[in-house]
């Protein structure tokens, strides 16, 4: 039984460090476009079954409980929290932030698409929108081309994006702003980049007009911060922290039984 505790902690602290990596992430995002801070769910592993409940007795009856053992804990799985972050005012024309639901769609230059909810956009060579990367550009769906000649740019709340030229001072029409979304966003696979690729486990995406059908508005010149709290995640590092601390103790207490238990033929 001593054994099998030094096990059994061992699930736990080993548990506790990836938790420590989930922290560990939010806090190094805390200042990341868009970021979503991630959790990290726990859940018991297999029992060791020393009498089933409903057994029967020595006297025939039926026992209403059992004799079950636990042997730990292990990470379940990782959620992120798509809960709005707030806005951060840019002025800048590219800078696009959702209020609601929904993701801005990018080419992937491999083939399909990679969705984002960075709004930090700008302009490649040719003058088409892509978003902001320490990689490549990627160019923004449904793509959308600004000349040379634009002195400046607006964009709705639905979406739609018109610019003004050095000739005319009437707004003209250039293309339209959709957005994607998700039945199950948490089935996302995240790439890092501030991108997200769908998988089987998020279905494919519905895409629409921004604005209608459940879709977020479209807030030009804000970008959307991450929705990190720092205190929460202070408080959620020490939790986690005592919790390592006291598993160890597990560990050491059962050290100490055993090593009780090696000397008592000495104690003899």
């Amino acid at each position: 039984m001593t054994v099998q505790s030094l096990y059994t902690a061992a699930t736990g602290m080993e548990a506790l460090e990836t938790k420590l990596d989930v922290i560990a992430n939010n806090m190094a995002n805390i200042n990341t476009t868009g970021f979503k801070k991630d959790r990290a769910n726990f859940e018991d592993v297999f029992y060791r079954q020393y009498r089933l409940p409903g057994a029967e007795d020595a006297d025939g009856n039926r026992t209403p409980t059992g004799i079950e053992v636990g042997q730990g804990t292990r990470v379940s799985s990782t959620q992120s929290n798509h809960e709005q972050g707030s806005f951060e005012t840019t002025s800048n024309q590219l800078d696009f932030a959702i209020e609601g639901d929904g993701f801005f769609q990018v080419q992937n230059p491999n083939g399909g698409f990679f969705y984002t909810r960075a709004g930090n956009f700008g302009l490649n060579a040719t003058g088409q929108v892509v978003l902001g990367s320490a990689t490549i550009g990627y160019i923004l769906e449904p793509n959308i081309t600004i000349p040379p000649e634009a002195t400046d740019i607006v964009v709705s709340a639905d979406g739609q994006v018109q610019i003004r030229t050095q000739d005319s001072t009437t707004l003209q029409t250039l293309g339209q702003l959709q957005l994607a979304k998700f039945v199950n966003p948490d089935g996302l696979l995240k790439l890092g980049d501030n991108l997200y690729q769908k998988t089987d486990a998020s279905g494919d995406e519905q895409v629409g007009t921004p604005g209608q059908q459940g879709f977020g508005n479209v807030r030009q010149g804000f970008l959307e911060a991450s929705n990190v709290e720092p205190v929460t995640e202070l408080i959620d590092l020490i939790t986690t922290q005592r919790a390592f601390e006291i598993n160890s103790q597990v560990v050491q207490a059962g050290d100490q039984i055993m090593q009780i238990v090696a000397n008592l033929r000495r104690l003899g």
